[in-house]
């Protein structure tokens, strides 16, 4: 009998989603050394090798690829049986697993944790930070319960409900005699737009927001993360938008400034998604209410 256990394929599909050990380990929780050991007992049991380490590299092998969509419905089963145990207990209490895309992560996280605290001191929960492509994915096989993202989702296995309104500003270098305010969004001064990398949906919503105007400041660049790009700009490489969340944080950066749009200025709706199966919906409109009930100056929007 070869005897997999279940912590073993959760710490396969891990390594399969990341294919890190060292953020395998830290997306299921456990120590790097913890999650090689099962990974390598899991390959003694099974009799062969699952994973190719080389170096920091790691990649699956071929009987590792065959086995991964059975060990992911299995998993999604086992899903399904523990939320189906949870009907009928108290909502709002032990574990709850939400997804957050990055651009809204640090600005939103520091003032909805300490208030899901104060009032729901027995939620567990477990954030996520990753690009909407990934989060809808995992809501819908039930590796999250819900998440925060923007709108509009095109994945019909999962329900949204709208939180907040977050307009679009531009961040451009202090000095740069170009911006003058309100910015029409076909102002020739765009071309120099600098965009965050392929699967953030700020970069298509960048892209929407400039109409007509092609992009061509750091063509073959990709910043990962808002912070990079704003950095960017403040050494005068180019301009990038900057949602209204995160622009006060942006403004007292030196060397930058924040200008805004002509109106009707250009926004994006971020929302609440989660799963149609309303095991957890109670709590994805009770979290929702919670976000809403935000102070909006506090947000920034």
């Amino acid at each position: 009998m070869i005897g997999l256990t279940v912590r073993q394929m959760q710490y396969f599909d891990a390594l399969a989603q990341t294919l890190h050990f060292g953020r395998a380990a830290k997306l299921v929780g456990v120590s790097q050394p913890a999650l090689s050991a099962q990974i390598a007992e899991m390959e003694e049991r099974l009799n062969c090798l699952l994973f190719e380490r080389g170096g920091k590299t790691v990649r699956m092998t071929d009987e590792a690829l065959a086995l991964q969509p059975r060990i992911e419905r299995i998993l999604a089963d086992i899903r399904d049986v523990e939320t189906t145990a949870r009907r009928g207990r108290p909502a709002m209490e032990g574990r709850f697993r939400l997804g957050i895309i990055p651009t809204v992560a640090p600005y939103l996280l520091p003032h909805v944790l300490p208030e899901l605290k104060k009032h729901y001191p027995a939620l567990q929960l477990e954030l996520r930070e990753a690009v909407t492509a990934s989060l809808v994915e995992d809501a819908a096989t039930g590796r999250l319960d819900a998440f925060i993202a923007a709108l509009p989702l095109d994945q019909p296995a999962i329900v949204t409900e709208g939180l907040f309104p977050d307009r679009f500003f531009l961040a451009v270098p202090a000095g740069d005699p170009a911006f003058s305010p309100p910015v029409p969004p076909e102002s020739p001064a765009l071309e120099r737009l600098m965009l965050l990398e392929e699967g953030h949906c700020l970069r298509e919503q960048a892209l929407a927001v400039c109409g007509n105007v092609r992009p061509v400041a750091m063509a073959s660049y990709g910043a990962t993360s808002l912070t990079t790009l704003l950095q960017m700009v403040a050494h005068g490489l180019g301009v990038t938008l900057v949602p209204e969340m995160a622009a006060s944080a942006a403004g007292v950066m030196p060397d930058l400034r924040i200008v805004p749009f002509q109106e009707p200025m250009p926004q994006r709706m971020i929302c609440m998604a989660w799963r149609k199966n309303k095991v957890r919906q109670d709590e994805c409109v009770e979290l929702a209410r919670i976000i809403r009930g935000l102070d909006r100056a506090v947000l920034g929007v």
